[in-house]
């Protein structure tokens, strides 16, 4: 059998490194032909002298030299976008809404993207959903709670006519159970603190807000078509149970298995396929409970906030995703408290709602949109 061709963007991060570790548990079935980052170089290299690519792209203009020198056997190239050149499929593991050439040349190549960066199909869902009909073109996504629907899905016919709820969980966070009284002085370290996922900062942040749960509730709709009234967000403090399906008839399918990311990328890369390892296989025998509860709203606004995003639609996403991308950065260099998170984000949509021209019809529309609540979130971040 030949080999699955992979290129991985942001191959240094939480996302790229497990696709390797995938790669190497599943010996021969995949090449891994291209390799991109942002600046960390002493990895990337690590990493290309160990599986051999064709090329590997660096953002980072002042380190291109040095990484040709060091690969002299590796074409360097600049753009990460360009990595879907010869691959068969691309996993997108760029964090932010930098990710998002990536997500579009991908799919207008007609490859397979493996998904794991939300913010690009979040902020440029109306951009990227024609990409999506291109001959060839596949998105099969990498967050394990779309990558539980959409494997829950499998089990329909006709799951536009016969889904009747898609319920996401979410593991709570650092904070759950905690009051708004009681989280108006959580420093850094402990909103990094996770109790079930290892990530990057940047999510795990989102996932302590509750943000990262309210761009899935976005990223569900853009995914699977389903209304934001037929989509629901579950507390689960455990991580097991991944997401859920209610169809017409009443039955829930769920997915579940430890959480362990290297399962969703297996999936994503071998799909329709499955992968031989049994990244987070369940010992039943001390698995004793599942737990399940209603978020708090009050005390995490940020899910709130992307519900209200996605029903306004257009630039709205893109508005709310680049907002909360500021104030996160802000509040991991210590600028401001973890609470102002929500705040931050809130006065940027309410700016939003007073602007004319919301609609998105470009990738320039989404770009332009990014940069203005870019501009938004920093004079409220001035104050």
């Amino acid at each position: 059998m030949t080999a699955i061709r992979v290129a991985i963007a942001g191959s240094t991060g939480s996302i790229g490194t497990q696709t390797l570790d995938v790669v190497r548990a599943e010996a021969g079935s995949y090449e891994i032909v291209g390799l991109g980052v942002g600046s960390s170089i002493d990895a990337l290299i690590a990493q290309a002298l160990e599986f051999r690519p064709k090329v590997v792209a660096v953002a980072d203009p002042s380190k291109r030299a040095a990484v040709a020198a060091a690969l002299p056997f590796v074409e360097v190239i600049g753009e990460l976008a360009e990595l879907a050149a010869d691959a068969d499929v691309v996993v997108n593991a760029v964090v932010g809404f930098a990710g998002l050439p990536v997500t579009i040349s991908t799919l207008r190549a007609g490859k397979r993207l493996a998904l794991a960066n939300k913010e690009s199909l979040i902020a440029a869902g109306p951009v990227v959903q024609p990409l999506r009909l291109l001959p060839g073109a596949e998105l099969v996504p990498v967050d394990s709670e779309h990558c539980a629907v959409h494997q829950c899905l499998r089990s329909s016919n006709r799951p536009s006519s016969e889904v009747a709820r898609v319920v996401l969980t979410a593991s709570g966070g650092p904070f759950r159970g905690r009051t708004a009284a009681e989280l108006a002085d959580v420093g850094v370290e402990q909103a990094l603190a996770h109790p079930t996922w290892k990530m990057g900062p940047k999510i795990t942040i989102d996932s302590s807000t509750l943000m990262n749960k309210g761009l899935e509730v976005i990223e569900a709709h853009e995914l699977f078509g389903t209304p934001y009234d037929q989509i629901e967000v579950v507390v689960h403090p455990q991580s097991i149970i991944h997401s859920m399906v209610e169809f017409t008839d009443g039955a829930m399918i769920a997915q579940l298995s430890m959480p362990d990311m290297r399962l969703p990328i297996g999936y994503a890369l071998a799909y329709p396929d499955r992968i031989g390892t049994p990244f987070g296989r369940i010992d039943w025998a001390t698995l004793s409970r599942l737990d399940f509860e209603a978020p708090d709203l009050d005390t995490f606004r940020c899910l709130h906030l992307a519900y209200a995003a996605g029903r306004v639609g257009g630039s709205a996403p893109a508005w709310l995703s680049a907002a909360n991308e500021e104030a996160v950065d802000a509040f991991l260099a210590g600028r401001i408290r973890w609470t102002q998170i929500a705040e931050i984000c809130d006065a940027v949509l309410q700016q939003h709602a007073e602007t004319s021209d919301t609609s998105v019809m470009s990738v320039e529309d989404i770009v332009a949109a990014d940069a203005t609540a870019r501009r938004a979130a920093q004079k409220e971040l001035a104050r």
